[in-house]
């Protein structure tokens, strides 16, 4: 009969699981929502927050654009402060400190959300690795030369674009393409039907010219 500590470290185990598991659903529906613009306004801000911090670090460095940014943040509390404190000196109240709210809440993060998102991190890490591991080891040769034919193609973007570009033109794109594909999604996939059926064709003929020890293994 398992010991009660250990029935009971099992259940938390699980109900921890099914937390992180509920909780990554959860922040991807809030990313579809965002990206396929369901609330405007939200969509908007974070858009254009992300779009003026990417530009700002295209102008600046990272260190210029935090200072600044933390900088500004202090200009606005440290004048509300001030506001607030003359504002109750002439009217003689006893409001307290203006943030008095804010600073009474926790901001500490429980140990078991810190496991969780470590947790969950630690998953798609071990998911990468393997993968790398297998491309790089060349398990599959396609898959490998498929590998070697994309880093061969973003030799060319990084000669045209820098680091901080290529992310603006992401976020642009993230912002952008999920509202045309839905809006174009009958036209937009019989294309890539297309292109992945000529695609498919032509990796199953360069399989087939392949060299039996270097065809993946039909019964791995």
């Amino acid at each position: 009969m398992a010991d009660p500590m250990t029935q009971s470290s099992q259940i938390s185990s699980s109900q921890g699981l099914a937390d992180g598991q509920n909780s990554a659903k959860d922040s991807k529906f809030a990313v579809k929502d965002l990206v396929y613009w369901r609330d405007p306004k939200k969509s908007g801000v974070v858009f254009g927050v992300s779009m003026l911090l990417l530009l700002s670090l295209a102008a600046f460095s990272i260190v210029s654009v935090v200072s600044y940014i933390l900088l500004a943040l202090l200009c606005v509390t440290i004048s509300f402060r001030i506001y607030k404190s003359v504002v109750q000196a002439v009217q003689k109240s006893g409001d307290g400190h203006p943030f008095k709210a804010f600073m009474e809440k926790d901001v500490s993060v429980p140990p078991e959300t810190f496991r969780k998102h470590v947790d969950q991190c630690l998953t798609y890490v071990n998911r990468a690795l393997k993968q790398m591991s297998r491309l790089f080891l060349v398990e599959d040769l396609v898959d490998s030369l498929k590998l070697a034919v994309a880093m061969w193609l973003l030799t060319y973007v990084g000669a045209v674009f820098n680091g901080i570009t290529i992310l603006i033109l992401a976020d642009i794109l993230i912002f952008t393409m999920p509202l045309v594909y839905e809006k174009n999604k009958t036209q937009i996939d019989k294309y890539v039907d297309i292109a992945r059926t000529q695609i498919n064709t032509t990796m199953a003929k360069l399989q087939e010219k392949l060299p039996a020890s270097m065809k993946r293994g039909k019964t791995e």
